[in-house]
């Protein structure tokens, strides 16, 4: 979801915002591909045979009212709802339920990385805030993410919601993309995997999770109106693949359909995407609901697949509601069909365990310091070391003086924006306005009360640690120059509803990095990110650490990594490029037009948005490191990078083929101190497009000395072409090279795997 609610003043932006958006969205796209209407009623898709919940859910069905079925196919965005039900939380979504037959109303909240609060609608409401998505995903510990999804779900659950607009799991395609630091990293087995394990550990707490946002919402400029447009093949070995591995093991309640075009239809009403891929091929009995403000139309949008039309305010009518009993009454869509919708939001309801144990009343206690715990764990098993010259890390406690310069140290971390905002426990030290464009209104530049500066302190109790803010060099750099070391805190803010014009630090950094290097040999740089940055001082420092957007503990985090009482073990979930050229796209399509029409409008202008637009990826299937491999681009850091405060060694491959692959080798700490490694398998595979592909992965906690065997099973999928002439999936018989690698560039153990033909449907 994403507009979440405003105070008065900024919903009066946001209604025009989103009206003029949803009127541009109706014009024709210049170079999209025609719009295709479904041919025929889709329901029902997917006959659930011996499937309980199904029957259970068929049952009610046949006992509600249509009028029942129709309030059931449509929710309030509760900043917009008038009247307001008296029972609505102020929150993300409300939607009414039947009492008569114990059918729950849905309370729904944002829930990427906590139980959002973006511009405190809830006064005082506070929850625990998770570090990013690419900082989890950088742990590589599926563990970590159930972990992570059980303590959101339980606070959800505390606090009276029931559904969760979590599990965001789009591939992250590009580095200035504004909501990549929600999203789980540039590879579908590693994004997949741990998105499923967070939408499990969500739904252990019997509420509703969703999987988002199907599918290709890969930038924010013009996002309401912009065409995604890839080949199916490429679309089935990447994106969707990921989608399919999640949803197979996680079994999420829900799935959100996206705001942008793909291939020219919308993706809340798109056939292609919701009937033929979800709910045939994947044969996934649950719901479709929308993005918020995401719905176009009534007839084609429910033949087409989408089940429930979400925070209805934000949409140019309620498609959803008395527009679609009136189509069920002139036959335009059945009431086959409209059962089979509401049969879809019955099964997730009965499945996630809602049905059978709702949600309490009123609000339960919550133990804040345990779930601190949680996010403290991410943030440390996330952040990733990238360089460390001379052993500069771990800093020794016995330093008399330490200079922390920049990024508001002093008094947190910083957070990204947007519909995952939380107010955390602890507070906000630091929020800053936006002053236009459509993120102004339901986003600030924030950061969590965590302080590096008081945990560094904590850490080094012997030492002189002083904050210089960093906005004179000459300044910071006189600061650091009798220091024994100097930590640069460098920042770049991402936030969803728009993209970063490049990826290049903000605000004179590099000059400032530069001059603290030049003034102390021992300058550490910190990176509170969204994603990737570009570093022309990486010669000059002695080292650099990745936290992220740490979360609410962030500083503690950071302070302990720092100083070696945690031993980092992060490996990046994304590639770092030298350059923005080396990407597929050096910067967002249609920003510049984005761009022009938010100055305009700061000037009181009144000017029309941004028109529609395609994006065509080129890169089709090889996203990330698969595009550096095959253009032979060698990146500042490859993805699955990442070092240690000891050394691990990886011997005795062995690789069984007779029946599918499996891979298996031993990894030794051959260091000083405990760590863990993540050893990578990488496959070279595909007739259609041969590329490398992250085949496996593991997380090994190792003593010093200490040495064991990991074994690797592959998915086929991850090694296959996808032929939609077919449909479906195949391996030719052949040599397949193989490397067991510490990322995707660096391979150790070499191999190869003698498969046999091997093939499947969609």
């Amino acid at each position: 979801m994403t507009l979440a609610a405003q105070p008065s003043s900024a919903l009066r932006i946001l209604c025009r915002t989103t009206a003029a958006v949803a009127l541009l969205s109706l014009a024709p796209l210049s170079g999209a591909l025609a719009e295709v209407m479904p041919t025929k009623d889709s329901a029902p898709l997917a006959p659930r045979a011996n499937d309980p919940a199904w029957a259970r859910a068929d049952a009610l069905v046949k006992q509600m009212t249509l009028d029942e079925k129709i309030t059931y196919l449509h929710g309030l965005f509760p900043p917009n709802a008038k009247p307001a039900p008296a029972d609505m939380i102020p929150s993300a979504g409300y939607v009414p339920g039947v009492p008569r037959l114990k059918i729950p109303t849905l309370r729904e909240t944002d829930a990427s990385l906590g139980v959002a609060n973006q511009v405190e609608q809830r006064k005082g409401d506070v929850a625990t805030a998770l570090p990013s998505g690419l900082a989890l995903a950088s742990t590589f510990e599926p563990k970590l993410a159930y972990a992570g999804g059980a303590m959101i779900g339980a606070e959800a659950r505390a606090k009276t919601f029931n559904v969760l607009l979590a599990g965001g799991v789009n591939l992250t395609r590009d580095p200035w993309a504004g909501r990549n630091f929600e999203y789980l990293g540039e590879d579908p087995l590693l994004a997949g995997e741990m998105v499923a394990e967070q939408i499990k550990g969500v739904q252990s707490n019997h509420i509703v999770s969703t999987i988002k946002h199907f599918a290709l919402n890969a930038q924010e400029t013009g996002r309401h109106v912009m065409d995604a447009q890839i080949d199916e093949a490429d679309l089935r070995e990447s994106d969707l693949l990921a989608f399919q591995i999640a949803i197979e093991k996680s079994n999420p309640a829900s799935v959100m359909c996206a705001y942008n075009k793909v291939n020219g239809d919308w993706a809340c009403q798109n056939d292609f995407l919701l009937n033929k891929v979800l709910k045939r091929d994947w044969n996934y009995p649950g719901f479709v609901m929308s993005d918020w403000g995401a719905v176009h139309s009534t007839v084609k949008a429910a033949l087409a697949g989408l089940d429930q039309q979400s925070g209805q305010e934000l949409d140019t009518q309620i498609f959803f509601g008395d527009d679609l009993k009136a189509a069920v009454a002139r036959g335009e869509v059945s009431q086959a069909r409209v059962d089979d919708m509401v049969r879809r939001i019955l099964h997730g309801v009965i499945t996630s365990g809602l049905m059978d144990d709702p949600t309490p009343a009123t609000a339960q206690p919550i133990d804040y310091d345990a779930h601190a715990k949680v996010a403290q764990s991410v943030a440390e098993r996330g952040s990733v070391l990238l360089k460390n010259d001379r052993d500069l890390l771990p800093l020794a406690k016995t330093a008399k003086k330490i200079v922390l310069i920049g990024a508001h140290a002093d008094v947190g971390v910083l957070s990204g924006g947007g519909s995952s905002q939380v107010r955390s426990v602890g507070g906000a030290p630091v929020e800053i306005p936006l002053n236009g464009g459509e993120a102004a209104s339901f986003v600030r530049v924030t950061w969590h009360a965590s302080s590096p500066l008081e945990a560094i302190k904590a850490a080094a109790p012997g030492a002189e640690v002083v904050y210089v803010d960093g906005k004179d060099p000459a300044a910071a750099a006189a600061a650091a120059k009798d220091a024994d070391v100097a930590i640069v805190f460098a920042w770049h803010w991402q936030t969803e509803a728009q993209d970063a014009p490049s990826i290049a630090l903000p605000d004179n950094q590099d000059a400032l990095i530069d001059a603290v290097a030049a003034a102390n040999k021992n300058a550490i740089v910190v990176l509170e990110t969204g994603g990737p940055v570009l570093m022309p001082w990486i010669d000059r420092v002695g080292a650099v650490l990745q936290a992220w957007y740490p979360g609410q503990r962030g500083g503690q985090a950071i302070a302990r990594l720092l100083f070696g009482e945690v031993n980092p073990s992060g490996r990046l979930a994304m590639t770092f490029p030298k350059s923005a050229d080396q990407a597929p796209r050096a910067s967002a399509p249609g920003f510049a037009e984005q761009a022009a029409i938010d100055d305009a409008r700061r000037a009181d202008k009144t000017v029309p948005g941004i028109k529609g637009f395609p994006v065509k990826y080129v890169e089709g299937a090889a996203v990330g490191y698969r595009w550096y491999a095959q253009r032979k681009l060698t990146p500042l850091y490859p993805f699955g990078y990442g070092l240690s405060y000891t050394s691990f060694a990886y011997k005795n491959l062995k690789v069984e083929d007779a029946a599918g692959l499996k891979v298996s080798f031993e990894v030794t700490n051959t260091g000083k101190v405990a760590g863990a490694d993540t050893p990578q398998l990488y496959v070279t595979a595909g007739k259609r497009a041969p590329m490398v592909r992250l085949a496996g992965f593991e997380k090994v906690d190792l003593a010093p000395g200490e040495t064991k065997r990991v074994t690797l099973t592959v998915e086929p999928r991850l090694l296959a072409d996808y032929e939609a002439s077919k449909p479906g999936w195949s391996i030719a018989a052949g040599s397949y090279p193989l490397y067991v690698g510490r990322n995707a560039s660096e391979p150790v153990l070499t191999g190869k795997a003698n498969l046999k033909a091997w093939s499947r449907k969609p």
